[in-house]
């Protein structure tokens, strides 16, 4: 059934009603859809895939490979091979972003087609514990629902002082546009999402300097493996600035004024571009969640339990909206556990981790417990570190800056935690988070034979170093 034919429905029912179709959304309707469930998902835009698919997560990466393509070609100047200063078309490179965007919108429509379900454009809210008002440009059309699933995620944070009006002030969403290459761009914010624009935009050719108010760039991440990301790009871009905060923006003819404070802070400075990238914030609060009784925190979550329901029995909610870490794969992982629920199944939350990633250059992944949640928590901990200047593959790819670490229990070997940097980082994150699963110690990756040579094999040789039977490395350890 078509968005327009179903919006002409005066009376609509649904024994499951998804609002929002992002990858938290649309993996809820698919399963509840393959438990036999009639779902309806109610969407805002013309296309599901939310953020992440849209303007988020998927143009980003494409961004990104052009990026590291442009890098790598620069880098080989020095080996022997060189392909010249490169040509950029936006247009072009703007088309098939947009071309990576749509392949994967037609494949969802393709599914929400298969499994038979209602798909509705148009902004939710809820009017009752059972009955969700959608308008869109047909008009209104209330649908009643058994079962809920919330999934409305979140938006880029504002910053009310700043001139948000300016079209030479973006959001992530902005920076994905790829309207212009701005000479001289500022990100404001130190974290994933304007680490990566950075990271496309330096590719372009613009002069770029970085804010952050906290100690480091990527907070919350250790700094043994965010120093190989700040080493390389201090030397890449104008200025790193941390510890530092944005006090004013102006907007002048010439470009936007920026004004900053703390001990390293500069001079206002002018930018023909700022990226504001300071974190997103959840929807809870635009939804009428208390027309159902949904409780909603005053920062916009709305809180669940293990099976993601809400204070409200019947009502589910999932992915950004439910709290911390912001991240698609968290959203779908909820959405399968909030469908098989409703469908009767026993199920739960009970990942032992959810992974993280920086595609940024070199990219930083990192999963499980933190050397610096270590020391707060009191965890006697091993730790194994091995470096990638000693790995060939590594050194092949003209790359020595990388390292893998993991983080083992003191007495028991048993694997912690993890990270890595390096090339393809986000990719290699996934066997340390089925150890951990698993519940496999530092011994087990050591005995499990890796290819030769490869990245992978990093991630066996720090468990080496914690076993005591590295051999790629001398420590003086032997066991």
């Amino acid at each position: 059934m078509t968005a327009n034919a179903a919006a002409n429905e005066s009376n609509l029912h649904a024994e499951v009603l998804v609002l929002g179709g992002g990858p938290g959304g649309y993996t809820a309707a698919f399963r509840a859809a393959d438990l036999g469930k009639q779902v309806v998902i109610v969407e805002r835009y013309p296309v599901l895939g939310g953020v992440c698919l849209n303007v988020g997560c998927i143009p980003s990466k494409a961004l990104l490979h052009m990026a590291q393509i442009v890098h790598e070609a620069q880098e080989f100047s020095g080996h022997g091979v060189d392909f010249g200063a490169p040509k950029f078309d936006l247009d072009k490179i703007r088309s098939w972003k947009d071309s990576v965007t749509k392949g994967l919108n037609n494949g969802l429509d393709g599914l929400v087609k298969q499994r038979k379900i209602t798909r509705i454009q148009g902004n939710g809210s809820f009017v009752s514990e059972n009955q969700l008002q959608v308008d869109n440009e047909n008009g209104t059309q209330l649908i009643s629902f058994d079962q809920a699933i919330i999934a409305a995620g979140s938006e880029p944070t504002k910053i009310p002082a700043f001139p948000n009006d300016d079209p030479r002030l973006w959001d992530s969403t902005g920076a994905l546009q790829l309207r212009e290459i701005p000479e001289k761009l500022l990100i404001v914010g130190g974290g994933i999402i304007g680490l990566e624009m950075a990271t496309v935009y330096h590719a372009l050719g613009s002069k770029i300097s970085v804010v952050e108010l906290m100690d480091q760039i990527i907070p919350g991440c250790d700094k043994d493996l965010v120093r190989p990301l700040h080493n390389r790009i201090k030397k890449q871009y104008e200025a790193i600035w941390t510890e530092t905060r944005v006090t004013a923006i102006e907007a002048l003819e010439e470009g936007l004024k920026v004004s900053f404070e703390g001990d390293k802070a500069p001079e206002s400075e002018i930018f023909d571009a700022v990226l504001v990238a300071v974190g997103r914030r959840p929807n809870g609060k635009k939804l009428g969640a208390e027309n159902a009784g949904i409780q909603v925190t005053e920062q916009g979550f709305i809180e669940v339990d293990k099976q993601q329901r809400t204070n409200i029995p019947h009502i589910y909610a999932i992915g950004d909206i439910v709290g911390n870490p912001m991240l698609a794969h968290k959203a779908a992982y909820e959405g399968k556990i909030a469908a098989e629920v409703i469908a009767g199944h026993k199920a739960a939350f009970d990942a032992l981790t959810i992974p993280s990633v920086a595609y940024t250059d070199p990219e930083i992944a990192w999963m499980g417990l933190t050397e610096n949640q270590a020391k707060e928590q009191g965890i006697e901990i091993d730790k194994g570190v091995f470096p990638w200047a000693a790995s060939g593959r590594s050194l092949s790819m003209g790359r020595s800056e990388g390292m893998t670490k993991v983080i083992c229990d003191k007495e028991t070997g048993r694997i912690l935690g993890a990270g890595i940097v390096g090339p393809h980082a986000g990719d290699l994150i996934a066997e340390a988070v089925l150890a951990l699963e698993m519940g496999a110690d530092a011994e087990d990756v050591a005995l499990t034979i890796h290819p030769h040579p490869t990245l992978s094999e990093t991630f066996a040789f720090a468990s080496e170093v914690v076993a005591g039977t590295i051999t790629d490395l001398y420590l003086g350890k032997k066991r």
